[in-house]
């Protein structure tokens, strides 16, 4: 599990106490005093999870969320937050944060939650490069092996290939052949599930 816990939290005896909590729990963390400095370090290859105090001096934990969110931030971030908080809380996990919990919190459950945005953070990660994979992949297919392609992932017969593209079935049999090997399948079956969703 790689990618960090980022706590972003006002009150230096919170971020002490999470930094601690954490690293007893062997999970790496790092803490920032205010939103605005969270920012500052912020970028998009930035990963784990994001641990954010609702309300801050300065900008808000709220506002920096609708910030992150323009920037395309892929971070899962889970709120803590006071009792008066919690129906903001729950609208911004209506609008895509992970979670959120309340104070005073279970120390066990919050390492727990974070533990699991870590995770979750981590198989998007894996998703998402093979996603590049197969772009990669395909972007090696020639516009002929693109049309056979088509043609296969449709389940048409090698014959009838041919016929609509103008070409002998060898040739057909030697595209297959080549898209195979390129994309990294050994059957259609497999080409049309890795490519759900792509082409």
């Amino acid at each position: 599990m790689n990618g960090i816990a980022c706590i972003v939290d006002d009150d230096e005896a919170i971020r002490d106490a999470l930094s601690w909590l954490f690293k007893s729990r062997h999970v790496r963390s790092r803490t920032w005093p205010s939103a605005e400095a969270f920012l500052a370090d912020w970028h998009a290859d930035l990963r784990g999870c994001l641990v954010l105090d609702i309300r801050m001096g300065g900008m808000s934990g709220l506002e920096l969320f609708d910030v992150l969110a323009e920037r395309q931030s892929q971070l899962p971030v889970i709120f803590l937050s006071g009792h008066g908080d919690i129906p903001l809380a729950v609208a911004a996990v209506k609008k895509g944060a992970f979670d959120f919990v309340e104070k005073p919190f279970n120390d066990n459950e919050l390492v727990d939650r974070v533990i699991q945005a870590l995770e979750f953070d981590a198989s998007r990660q894996i998703m998402r490069a093979s996603q590049a994979g197969v772009t990669s992949r395909l972007a090696q297919l020639t516009p002929r092996e693109r049309a056979v392609m088509g043609r296969i992932l449709e389940g048409k017969y090698n014959k009838v290939i041919a016929d609509e593209l103008h070409i002998a079935m060898r040739t057909v049999e030697v595209h297959r052949a080549r898209i195979f090997e390129k994309m990294g399948v050994k059957s259609a079956v497999e080409l049309a599930q890795m490519l759900s969703g792509k082409i």
